[in-house]
């Protein structure tokens, strides 16, 4: 139950609902940039780009991390909902499998070869710095 201290999250991949619960602050990143939601928060609806959901679960003052590849972010004042195309939570993420995607994705930018697709690469790098990102942030709280 929601009070008016907390916001209620749900994020949804196309497979399965992820996450489902109370949160005092939401972090995600939205196509202008880092949003920071708040139980109040005035109603929006953006795409995300790929990065991480942050969220401090109620009560707990605990961080829950996801990595979502992209998707819809819908925020009402006390229901925030992650439509997502892909959402892993970042202790399930292989952290040596996202460096070496970012290596290869570098070495594919850094060859400036004509066959070179620049705009996959650039996805591909943004999508395995945003999966560091996010399992360096859990490795930090575990701490």
């Amino acid at each position: 139950m929601t009070d008016m201290q907390t916001i209620h999250l749900d994020i949804v991949s196309a497979e399965q609902a992820i996450y489902s619960g109370d949160a005092e602050m939401v972090f995600a990143t939205g196509a202008m940039g880092e949003l920071g939601i708040a139980p109040g928060h005035t109603p929006l609806i953006t795409s995300l780009k790929p990065g991480n959901i942050r969220v401090i679960v109620a009560g707990t003052k605990q961080e829950e991390i996801f990595y979502v590849k992209g998707g819809l972010l819908e925020i009402q004042p006390y229901v925030v909902t992650v439509l997502a195309d892909t959402v892993v939570r970042a202790h399930d993420i292989d952290e040596a499998a996202a460096l070496e995607a970012k290596e290869l994705a570098e070495q594919m930018l850094a060859n400036k070869s004509s066959e070179i697709d620049f705009a996959k690469a650039n996805a591909e790098l943004a999508e395995a710095i945003a999966q560091i990102r996010a399992v360096q942030r859990m490795k930090k709280h575990l701490k």
